[in-house]
């Protein structure tokens, strides 16, 4: 059995003899757990020789038993599968317990859960199964956003200034996958150019896009729903992801809950904002200070808890992404209102 933390998670995805049959990626970060799953059924698949398979619950409905014939059939043309799932209504505890708990599948299982409390079923199957192991995918720490950004820079074989990636590391967020994307964004603006120094990152991330989706997070923060539905509508009409804008949401209630810990503990406002990375733009610092004190940790639990529901549900059904999105707004507005309201910003 194993339960990998976080920092360990990237030694884990390496050492691929020693990765047992049933892995489970888990936590607050969907992009990371979603990242991460993938990276390891790749590299899975190129040592078996196999293919990656893909199951969620709409795969089910028909077929129940699916998952257990997929992972307990050999493969037609050789090799070993490797089976995707997205934890759900019917990919649950009670499905998988007999799977994990059997080992010497014929195929290989990766499962993606969400923000799994340690006395979460799911979360406690993986971890006490000899077969099996829970990773677990918490935002990024700063060394974590430094070797990403020379893994992406290394790709796209661009070099960059000891100064412009100080100041593109403090640019980005707890969300692996938006991260991700902004280095990408830059590698692709400075193709050419021998090497990337501040300006580019400066006119690159955090861009116009970046500032609509604040304006929906902030709305969503302040109990401001019918200003948060409206923004919402604009940069989703504008090209924008709703996916992209629940993990900003994410990111958003993530650093509001680090925020109102540190308060709880007795640090004062001063010092609990001088640790959030990237600092919050001097026009929102005030505004952020104002929900972190109407939000309690346990409306904030709840709030979480909600963003990786929409978060997951998205990923599962796409094409109903905006109307989640938007569901996701009016539950926030419905924490927000059994507190105390946080006002409305001067614009």
């Amino acid at each position: 059995m194993a339960a990998v933390k976080s920092h360990q998670a990237e030694a884990f995805l390496k050492a691929l003899d020693r990765v047992p049959g049933a892995v489970l990626f888990y936590g607050s970060d969907a992009g990371l757990v979603s990242e991460r799953s993938a990276r390891l059924a790749q590299r899975l698949a190129e040592r078996e020789q196999g293919e990656v398979l893909r199951l969620d619950d709409s795969d089910l409905e028909t077929d129940p038993d699916r998952l257990a014939v997929e992972l307990r059939t050999i493969a037609m043309f050789g090799g070993r599968k490797i089976v995707r799932a997205i934890a759900g209504r019917r990919v649950n505890t009670n499905m998988l317990k007999p799977l994990v708990e059997e080992g010497n599948l014929e195929g290989i299982l990766i499962v993606e859960g969400g923000n799994l409390r340690p006395d979460e079923g799911l979360r406690a199957l993986f971890e006490k199964s000899a077969n099996a192991a829970a990773v677990a995918c918490f935002p990024d720490e700063a060394r974590d956003l430094d070797a990403m950004v020379g893994e992406v820079l290394a790709t796209a074989r661009v070099k960059i200034t000891p100064e412009a990636r100080k100041a593109l590391i403090a640019r980005l967020g707890a969300d692996r996958a938006l991260s991700r994307i902004e280095v990408e964004k830059l590698a692709l603006f400075a193709r050419g150019k021998p090497t990337i120094d501040e300006a580019d990152v400066e006119a690159v991330v955090g861009d116009a896009a970046e500032m609509a989706l604040d304006r929906v997070v902030m709305a969503a923060g302040s109990g401001r729903t019918a200003d948060a539905l409206s923004e919402c509508d604009r940069v989703i009409a504008a090209g924008e992801s709703a996916q992209g804008l629940i993990a900003v949401l994410q990111r958003h209630f993530l650093r509001l809950h680090r925020l109102r810990s540190g308060l709880d503990a007795g640090k004062s406002m001063d010092d609990v904002m001088r640790t959030l990375r990237p600092p919050p733009h001097f026009k929102q610092k005030p505004i952020i200070e104002q929900q972190c004190r109407a939000w309690t940790l346990a409306r904030l639990n709840a709030a979480l808890a909600a963003i990786s529901a929409s978060a997951m549900a998205a990923r599962r059904k796409s094409a109903m992404e905006t109307l989640l999105a938007e569901r996701l707004l009016l539950d926030l507005g419905t924490l927000n209102n059994q507190g105390v309201k946080t006002g409305r910003p001067n614009p």
